[in-house]
């Protein structure tokens, strides 16, 4: 069983940064890819970025490459979203997943999910 817990979100301003966190808790966090994925009101969830148990592979929605950077810290079981030059469109949900299938994660159906920590970003 994986339990994750996001945090980091909050309000901001357009062109504004936030740093969100998802700590896991589990074992063997570094036999887990993780991911970020998120949801707008009104819109389905969509993927936001990925990384490999390693770190030593990313993966990234267009909607946010180059402002936004994935990363992890397998001694503190936890993985970052860097959320640069943030824009209204970028309002949502944002969940944390896992799963030991790397795919999995990238496709949208990770075994495991965070209960989610809201971005707003203020035009």
């Amino acid at each position: 069983q994986v339990q994750l817990v996001e945090s980091g979100g909050g309000l901001v301003q357009t062109g504004g940064s936030l740093r969100l966190s998802c700590a896991a808790s589990v074992r063997t966090f570094s036999a887990y890819a993780m991911g970020w994925f998120r949801q707008a009101p009104g819109k389905e969830r969509e993927f936001v970025a990925a990384i490999s148990w390693s770190g030593g592979r990313l993966g990234y929605a267009d909607s946010v490459k180059g402002r936004f950077t994935i990363s992890r810290d397998n001694t503190k079981n936890t993985v970052y979203l860097q959320m640069n030059g943030l824009k209204p469109e970028d309002t949502a949900v944002y969940y944390c997943a896992a799963d030991q299938v790397g795919s999995t994660v990238v496709a949208g159906t990770p075994n495991y999910w965070g209960k989610g920590t809201l971005v707003t970003v203020s035009s």
